[in-house]
């Protein structure tokens, strides 16, 4: 892992969990008590946009009461001060990577701090409630604002970018992440197939582990700063 030159990496739900912020998807596979089909499609907006503005509503005033953790921080530091590139793509669509002082961040899921209307795909940073009588800033259209979010059948955010950025990274580190979800859960093996090293830092195995060449376990604030002082020291 030594003295890497262009760094990439992806984090999801398990960094963002010790800030308090619920990965959502339990056990029974149900956000918040919803079944995915009611909150997180194309068709349930359609089908019953009260429900599912609610839903992100909810979960964007939430995000307001918490904080970045150490991890956060941390990987602000790294971009710091590390004196090669650093690439952080998350699956996550808070914002506590930009609390944590990291820039340009690449938010794949999209943000809850953002709208996106759905009459002309106009988008735009909104950090209120969002609902069926809201009116998009460059169409007009009352009730084409969502939330910009991508929802499960749809294409993930910079796709191309973030391709780009595997393919010429030396170093891949997967942070808190399941292994479970595609495209993000194909990233390591591009990164295999371009000779890249790879790290997973996770609190236990994930789907993928075994596609990593080095897997340490444990909690994020505890792994993640003390990775990042290995790569400053």
């Amino acid at each position: 892992m030594a003295h890497p030159k262009h760094i990439v990496i992806l984090t999801g739900a398990g960094i963002s969990a010790e800030s308090g912020i619920d990965t959502f998807r339990d056990a029974g596979g149900l956000w918040e008590n919803h079944p995915i089909e009611q909150v997180a499609t194309p068709q349930a907006f359609a089908a019953d946009p009260v429900l599912v503005h609610r839903f992100y509503n909810l979960r964007r005033a939430a995000l307001k009461k918490v904080e970045p953790n150490a991890a956060h921080l941390a990987l602000g530091r790294l971009q710091d001060e590390f004196d090669g590139e650093v690439t952080l793509i998350t699956q996550n669509v808070d914002d506590l990577h930009e609390r944590g002082g990291f820039r340009n961040v690449i938010h794949m899921h999209g943000e809850l701090n953002s709208a996106l209307c759905s009459a002309c795909g106009h988008r735009w940073e909104y950090r209120e409630d969002l609902s069926i009588t809201s009116i998009c800033p460059a169409c007009q259209t009352a009730g084409g604002p969502r939330p910009d979010i991508v929802w499960f059948g749809e294409m993930p955010y910079a796709m191309n970018s973030i391709e780009r950025a595997v393919k010429a990274c030396d170093l891949f580190v997967s942070i808190g992440t399941s292994g479970a979800v595609y495209p993000a859960a194909g990233f390591v093996q591009l990164a295999h197939a371009y000779r890249a090293k790879t790290l997973e830092l996770n609190l236990e195995p994930s789907q993928g582990s075994a596609m990593f060449a080095e897997s340490r376990l444990g909690p994020a604030t505890q792994l993640v700063p003390d990775w990042v002082a290995e790569m400053l020291d």
